[in-house]
């Protein structure tokens, strides 16, 4: 992938700042604290991190982000960028580290106390995660509760939870009644439990408003099977194996009907 050239702005600013943490200045210019100007170069390392991780530069962006680490050990953004670049290189325990200091750097943050229990559920230890996700909830300041809320759901629901996961997730709704994940994870609680009308309602409501995927393009075909509509099924089948067929589902359908 071709990388863009750094804005010629940041680089010189970049420059700048790490000649102030050396070097203490020119003198013309009214300095900073020592601390200030240190988390100032944290901050924009960790801002290359991320550039170069979307590039798919992820030595680099690895580079850069330890670097962050360097001025300002404390830096919470470069920790969780940090831990979304080790999973992204298979690294769990690195991840896990990065996550988990965070959340300690910020215990009341909806944000870190999220993603530190999304990384958990990931995990598979689902009984873990649900403290996080309690805890991110219980933020006031948290913006998207509702996120924290179908994290959640889908983690119980992957526990073997399935009356505590629709709780949940109708909560998420609650909240935020386009919230297409939590309609997802909803259709497949309800699944799960054999409510398959409900299911197909909640799978219509996700239609209406989330893009079709893989995933959600096989539950709904398993939804109108157990409800006899073949017709339905067999569309979602058709548009399955039209528009992803070389996801896992489609494959799966594909070997059924070899077999």
């Amino acid at each position: 992938m071709r990388l863009e050239r750094l804005p010629v702005v940041l680089v010189f600013a970049l420059a700048a700042l790490v000649a102030a943490c050396t070097n203490g200045g020119n003198g013309n210019v009214k300095q900073e604290s020592k601390e200030a100007e240190k988390t100032e170069a944290a901050r924009v390392h960790t801002e290359l991190g991320q550039k170069y991780m979307q590039q798919g530069n992820l030595k680099v962006a690895l580079d850069d982000l330890n670097k962050a680490l360097s001025y300002d050990p404390d830096y919470v953004d470069a920790h969780t960028v940090l831990g979304l670049l080790y999973e992204r290189i298979g690294d769990p325990k690195q991840a896990e580290e990065h996550y988990r200091r965070a959340a300690q750097l910020r215990p009341k943050s909806g944000n870190e106390l999220n993603n530190y229990g999304t990384f958990l559920c990931r995990a598979g230890r689902y009984d873990e995660s649900k403290d996080y996700f309690e805890r991110a909830i219980a933020d006031p300041f948290y913006n998207t509760p509702d996120v924290a809320l179908t994290n959640e759901g889908t983690c119980l629901l992957k526990g073997g939870k399935k009356d505590e996961a629709e709780v949940v997730l109708r909560k998420a709704l609650d909240r935020s009644p386009n919230n297409a994940e939590a309609l997802f994870q909803l259709a497949s609680t309800l699944y799960e439990k054999a409510d398959y009308f409900k299911a197909r309602a909640f799978m219509q409501r996700f239609e209406s408003v989330g893009q079709a995927r893989p995933e959600s393009l096989m539950l709904g075909r398993n939804i109108e099977l157990r409800l006899g509509n073949g017709s339905a099924a067999g569309e979602y089948t058709r548009r399955l194996l039209q528009s992803f067929p070389e996801s896992q589902q489609a494959r799966a359908l594909n070997a059924q009907n070899q077999s």
